[in-house]
């Protein structure tokens, strides 16, 4: 057996289900996880019922039977001593295995054979913001793999109280060192959450003089000693853990450095006002300029409309794309004589074509193309509060159809607007003079979440011409370049964002999907646009898993895949125009609707509502697509119907009908 993971729970069984899944939910099987209680009072009986549901679920889980009140290093040693795994990794019932984490690990294991093997990590607050982990000076087991032989041979035991990691991983690290099997891997494996509190001065000195005494006062125990308690001192104070003001003068003086602990403090307050001095001169320099900017666009907003410029934005200034992309390229066509600029912000002017005329967010010739524009295209908001003129004529295009709750409807989940003000909403929408549906039920929505005068566009989604258009000739191509081969199948994954989670973290482990799948598949793995420019997976990148997150256009890697697999992306709409596979992934349907809010059932199995088959858990997922429910008759039934509801619009044609009523006011089609 490779690993055995030893799981201790000293804070309670809150996030325990969790852990345990991040370990099972790992590509690599030949593991055994052991859960150990700790002395955590009045949470026994929780962390017992927990435990027996995984014990009975997966027989790869062992729980250690309860010795009297342990503490987490007594609890560490117990389940090392029980060990079967030729290597031991310890975690608590708190931390997370990232998804894929292991299979880098193995391979690394199986290549270089360490004996101790440092693995990368983060950390998440309880806010759950990401930080970066922890120095490599501060010593933590839970980041660490461990022959077990070698762990037992040199006696290496955890202590007891705090700080009880010192001992032994130090001293692994010193052996390991001397024989030249340590090993680091430069991958985010394990991720902690900031959730425990200081734990005392003293009992860290005292580490590190027991530790000095038995490694035979070896002088590299007093210089990692000395980076520790520096690492320490140079912790944010606001950090879950970190040394409190009281602390800090003793560990100063213990790691020995040069001066007095006030003269130390005074220099490290004087590089944080340096620091911040460049920002506060940074800000003010900037809210200068923004009072000229606004100074400037009063003075264009006198300046006469110019019927023949259209400016353009989509998904909050990051690049060209959607309904207002496949507009603006018909306008090219349609109405040459009108001039698009696009708005983009800054940090994603890359993502604007050679040729394609745009404006910065926030600059001079920002602020000068919404003042004298007579037509604004859309598919969120323009940046920066603008003021709209008698004259202008704004479209709003959106997004996509409308599965969770939208707009006003919002107000009914406080938890998860973020401060969001819904009177700057209706603000918004009293700018429009035209929203454009894909579908019957988009109208019925937009009226009532954004109520105000603007005229309902019932003439389709322009971005889903392609869909219509694209030869197969093209669809060849960007199938080569996206490194499909001939013959394979290609499964599009595109899961939404959460916004109860921060972070792309799906529940979908899609290295182990992919070699299960094998060698006739491909999966194209498509992150949501606000997690940036990569899914950052573990498995992507082997020619079976393909991160596509990067790729500009999401058209295309439709046209390129053979089945979309999505949870709740508004994508599947726009997918059904196709009339290919859609396969819902939905893991934890049950929470996204309760926390966020859906207009229909997805899971119900009805006709219009369910796109497909539905699958509720990776072996659900991994049956459908190997014994063909995916593609089936009854999944054929609940396509048409759901394309028939929503895309009764689409047919190839939905911007040439917005550029002739929009841009060149032509009559109702």
């Amino acid at each position: 057996m490779l690993l055995s993971v030893v799981m201790a729970v000293p804070r309670g069984p809150g996030y325990l289900r969790a852990a345990v899944d991040s370990v099972l939910d790992q590509p690599v099987r030949e593991l055994e996880l052991i859960l150990l209680g700790t002395e955590a009072p009045g949470l026994s009986d929780a962390f017992a019922a927990v435990a027996a549901e995984y014990l009975e679920r997966d027989t790869r889980v062992r729980v250690l039977p309860p010795a009297g009140q342990l503490t987490v290093g007594g609890a560490r040693n117990a389940g090392a001593g029980e060990a079967r795994g030729d290597h031991l990794l310890f975690l608590d019932g708190d931390d997370l295995l990232l998804p894929g984490a292991l299979a880098p690990v193995a391979a690394l294991l199986e290549k270089d054979r360490p004996d101790v093997l440092r693995l990368g990590h983060d950390r998440l607050d309880r806010w759950g913001e990401v930080r970066p982990g922890a120095p490599d000076a501060v010593p933590a087991a839970r980041n660490q793999l461990f022959r077990r032989s070698f762990w037992t041979v040199h006696g290496l035991r955890f202590t007891d109280g705090p700080h009880e990691d010192v001992l032994p991983v130090r001293r692994a690290h010193l052996l390991a060192s001397e024989a030249g099997t340590l090993a680091t891997l430069d991958r985010i494996c394990v991720r902690h959450r900031l959730i425990g509190a200081w734990q005392g001065s003293g009992a860290l000195i005292d580490a590190y003089g027991r530790l000095l005494t038995e490694s035979g006062d070896d002088p590299r125990t007093g210089a990692a000693r000395t980076a520790h308690l520096r690492a320490l001192l140079e912790e944010p104070p606001d950090v879950p853990g970190a040394v409190p003001a009281h602390d800090r003068a003793v560990l100063f003086r213990a790691a020995g450095l040069p001066g007095s602990y006030a003269a130390h403090r005074a220099r490290t307050a004087a590089r944080t006002a340096r620091a911040r001095l460049p920002a506060a001169l940074l800000r003010r320099r900037k809210a200068l300029r923004a009072r000229v900017l606004r100074t400037a666009y009063r003075a264009d907003l006198r300046r006469p409309l110019d019927p023949c410029l259209a400016v353009y934005g989509a998904y909050w200034n990051r690049g060209v794309a959607c309904n207002p992309a496949a507009i603006h390229a018909k306008a090219l066509e349609l109405a040459p004589h009108i001039q698009g600029v696009w708005v983009v912000s800054s940090r994603h002017r890359d993502r604007v074509p050679p040729g394609v005329p745009y404006v910065i967010e926030g600059s001079r010739a920002y602020w000068r193309t919404m003042a004298t524009a007579t037509y604004l295209i859309n598919n969120s908001s323009f940046p920066g509060g603008f003021t709209k003129r008698s004259g202008q004529l704004y479209l709003q295009t959106h997004h996509g159809t409308p599965l969770k709750t939208m707009g006003l409807d919002q107000r009914d989940y406080p938890a998860l607007t973020n401060g969001i003000s819904f009177e700057r909403i209706v603000a918004h929408t009293d700018q429009w003079d035209y929203s454009l549906s894909a579908n019957p039920h988009s109208t019925e929505i937009w009226d009532r979440v954004y109520p105000s005068s603007y005229e309902h566009l019932n003439l389709g989604y322009p971005r889903n011409d392609v869909f219509f258009t694209a030869t197969a000739e093209r669809t060849a191509e960007i199938r080569a370049g996206l490194g499909i081969a001939p013959g394979q199948k290609a499964l599009l994954y595109a899961p939404t964002h959460r916004d109860y989670r921060k972070g792309f973290l799906p529940r979908l482990d899609v290295d182990l999907l992919a070699r299960e799948l094998g060698p006739d598949y491909v999966l194209l793995v498509r992150a949501h646009y606000f997690y940036g420019r990569t899914a950052g997976l573990p498995g992507a990148g082997h020619g079976r898993v393909v991160d596509v997150t990067g790729h500009t256009g999401i058209e295309e890697l439709c046209l390129a895949s053979d089945a979309l697999i999505t949870d709740y992306s508004s994508l599947m709409f726009d997918y059904a125009c196709l009339d290919r596979p859609i396969i819902g992934y939905a893991p934890d349907w049950d929470a996204y609707r309760a926390s966020r809010g859906t207009y229909f059932d997805l899971l119900s199995g009805r006709p219009g509502e369910t796109p497909g088959v539905i699958a509720t858990s990776q072996e659900e997922l991994l049956e459908a697509l190997c014994g063909g429910a995916w593609d089936s008759g009854p999944a054929k039934v609940l396509r048409k119907a759901f394309r028939d509801r929503f895309c009764p619009y689409d047919d190839g044609r939905a911007a040439e009908r917005v550029v002739r009523r929009f841009l060149l006011g032509e009559g109702s089609p």
